[in-house]
């Protein structure tokens, strides 16, 4: 039997079929689908499973509270974002805001760490 003749048979099967066929490839092999259920998953390029098993390559800065220092905040922000100073303290006021997208997982954390230190509290999206 080729391969391709061992595909149409199961493509041919039902699901109660495959599942049988599937025991008895364990138990004659010694194997188990399990381990191999995460390999398939991430080796299909664009599944909706991917993005949440594997690290973000780009992340988004997100303050939700400004905390008590609002002005240190302001500033902060002024200093990251290379924005006006009215448009830094719009973002403050208008929570939650994006600060900065798209960046790096590490350069979010330094980010989030001076964000942080100015009083507010952050999230890496």
């Amino acid at each position: 039997m080729t391969k391709e003749e061992i595909l149409q048979a199961i493509e041919e099967m039902s699901v109660k079929e495959l599942a049988e066929l599937v025991s008895a490839i364990e138990e004659r092999f010694g194997v188990s689908a399990q381990a191999a259920v995460p390999v398939a998953v991430a080796a299909q390029p664009g599944a909706g499973a991917e993005a949440g098993a594997e690290e973000k390559s780009t992340v988004d800065v997100v303050v939700t509270n400004a905390g008590q220092q609002k002005i240190q905040l302001i500033k902060a922000v002024k200093e990251i974002t290379g924005k006006g100073l009215k448009e830094c303290k719009e973002l403050v006021d208008k929570l939650p805001a994006v600060i900065k997208e798209g960046v790096s997982p590490d350069e979010a954390e330094e980010l989030k760490k001076k964000l942080e230190a100015a009083g507010a509290e952050v999230e890496l999206r």
